[in-house]
């Protein structure tokens, strides 16, 4: 007769198969019938990093670069220069983008100045009639 601890190994074995959604339909079910099951279902996930299973972008990051080797010390120290290299890559790009981006506003701003200045240069109409007109009041008949 099976024991409830390979009943569960069993059941472990099946949910990991079928990979993380699995595991999330098992957990949201706990939670429908019986809450605590749900419950241990979530922090068992969580304790044994099965939420994030399939994400290996995130396992990269946790690690860090340097934290693990595979043995090759020459493949290591090349994946080590090519992510330095990567790395030095990106940053001269976001420089790039910064730079033109300011570029961009730069010639952006100086065209508006011009714009202004060129409003501020140019005069405005004027109501007032010109000295010789005959109905100007200042001007006394002669």
């Amino acid at each position: 007769m099976n024991s409830p601890a390979h009943l569960l190994e069993q059941a472990r074995d099946k949910l990991d198969e079928h990979g993380t959604k699995a595991w999330i339909a098992t957990m949201i079910l706990g939670f429908i019938f019986l809450w605590p099951v749900g419950l241990v279902i979530l922090f068992y996930m969580i304790g044994t990093n099965r939420m994030g299973k399939n994400c290996k972008r995130g396992q990269w990051h946790r690690r860090g670069r340097h934290s693990f080797s595979t043995g090759n010390t020459a493949f290591d120290a090349y994946r080590d220069e090519t992510i330095k290299r990567l790395e030095d890559e990106q940053n001269a790009f976001q420089n790039f983008l910064g730079n033109l981006r300011a570029s961009k506003d730069r010639v952006e701003f100086d065209q508006f100045m011009r714009e202004q200045n060129a409003k501020d240069v140019t005069p405005e109409p004027t109501t007032e009639q010109p000295s010789g007109y005959p109905g100007n009041p200042t001007q006394a008949p002669a």
